[in-house]
């Protein structure tokens, strides 16, 4: 029998301020602060180019928590040494959301890189158009 992995301090973390947003979004945004190094690089489906920095980041994962977050649901997980990918559903407009977010963490234990990949393309596009909406402060 093959013993379970225990779960990276990040990932715990992470899965934890997830929780919390649901309940309180200003205490999961200064956790998510503390949880993203200075020089974090977030690559978003949905934007071609990598968004670096922990302004930015912060700005994508804060939205996409209000986005996904309510019915956001992590089934299965994946760790390395300092990385872990995660598979995800939660829906978005009405419309279905499979997706996994890639996380990777330094010495540390503060996230440097966080790839989310989405699927099928009406999820995604649903996705877009809500995070546009949260990230300009219209929704």
């Amino acid at each position: 029998m093959t013993a379970t992995p225990a779960v990276p301090a990040p990932i715990t973390a992470w899965h934890e301020l997830v929780v919390l947003g649901r309940e309180d979004r200003a205490a999961a945004h200064d956790r998510l602060d503390a949880l993203l190094a200075e020089d974090v690089v977030f690559r978003s489906p949905a934007v071609h180019t990598p968004q670096e920095g922990k302004e930015v980041t912060t700005a994508y994962l804060r939205a996409a928590l209000v986005v996904l977050g309510p019915g956001l649901t992590y089934h299965r997980e994946w760790y390395a040494d300092d990385s872990a990918v995660l598979e995800f559903t939660t829906d978005v407009g009405g419309k279905q959301v499979h997706g996994v977010d890639m996380v990777t963490w330094g010495p540390d234990g503060r996230i440097t890189d966080f790839t989310v990949l989405v699927r099928p393309v009406q999820g995604l596009e649903a996705l877009i158009a809500a995070m546009a909406a949260e990230l300009s402060g219209g929704r």
